[in-house]
């Protein structure tokens, strides 16, 4: 049974959550402050961390950034409904993926599972992962090592699996739906701008290409391509 830590100040949204996700097989505990959810989720014992970014003591995002530090536990972010900017930085700062309040439980429950079988997957395939190298850019599946002419890039769980499924299409053009389905693990909807901010935040990291050119392109109405190596 996964267990699901919750740190929100709102107590009856976390009563709610736990009985939902109880019935869905989830063992679910409760932290009403930053404070105290950051040292729970530091434990190790759960599987993923359901984060609010406003809390009374310590911002959603101290938590993050702290919890980043030394955790790779996935993070879904609860985000203010509209707060655009909210999101853009739990993602940069290294959430999974967010969720506008208010929320259906169902749709909570359905992103926790795709964060979750998608962390399932690749530990299964990590080890026998092999590398792979585009012009001055190499990643190493099994260490989770990004290489940019020899040094290393920092990228978030998110950014690490957009940035290989890149790689091996490079050159090819790749749909925005193809990569919703694929890393963020949830049905395609053309409204949903999770996906060009992980493309942003990875252009930002990554720059151009030794040549000089943009290294991943928008294509206009259908997705990116990321660009082929120079033969």
């Amino acid at each position: 049974m996964a267990g699901v830590l919750v740190i929100d100040d709102d107590a009856e949204l976390c009563q709610l959550v736990a009985e939902y996700l109880a019935g869905d097989g989830y063992a679910v505990d409760a932290v009403h402050n930053g404070i105290d959810g950051l040292a729970r989720a530091l434990s190790g014992g759960y599987s993923i961390a359901v984060l609010d970014v406003m809390l009374p003591d310590m911002e959603g995002f101290d938590v993050l950034r702290r919890l980043r530090a030394q955790s790779q536990c996935p993070v879904l972010m609860l985000t203010a409904r509209g707060d655009e900017t909210d999101r853009i930085v739990g993602l940069e700062m290294g959430a999974d993926d967010y969720l506008a309040k208010p929320f259906n439980p169902r749709e909570l429950s359905a992103r926790i599972d795709a964060i979750l079988r998608r962390a399932r997957t690749h530990s299964k395939s990590e080890r026998t992962a092999a590398a792979i190298a585009v012009d001055d850019i190499s990643l190493d599946r099994g260490a989770r090592i990004v290489r940019r002419g020899g040094h290393v890039v920092s990228l978030t769980t998110m950014e690490f699996d957009l940035l290989e499924c890149f790689l091996r299409s490079a050159g090819a053009v790749v749909s925005r739906e193809t990569l919703v389905r694929t890393i963020l693990g949830r049905e395609f909807s053309a409204f949903d701008r999770g996906i060009d901010t992980h493309v942003s935040n990875l252009r930002k990291k990554l720059g151009p290409t030794p040549q000089g050119w943009e290294r991943i392109k928008s294509v206009r109405g259908v997705g990116y391509q990321y660009a082929a190596p120079v033969l």
